[in-house]
């Protein structure tokens, strides 16, 4: 598991993928969810190390590479 210190550094997640973390959100809220289904929940936020596009995931299963 990761945590705030590891931002700037290589992860890999637990399906394989690697970038660099670039931020962990302890309480975020998908907004693509309807506001009254929405639930907060850790997210990490991890770009590609040569370009791309972001993705999240549960930091739970997010490794530092």
């Amino acid at each position: 598991m990761i945590d705030r210190s590891d931002i700037g550094h290589r992860v890999e997640d637990d399906h394989g993928r690697t970038g660099i973390l670039r931020d962990i959100d302890p309480a975020w809220e998908d907004p693509s969810d309807p506001p009254h289904d929405r639930n907060r929940r850790p997210v990490a936020f991890i770009s590609p190390e040569h370009g791309g596009r972001e993705w999240h995931a549960d930091p739970t299963t997010v490794t530092r590479a």
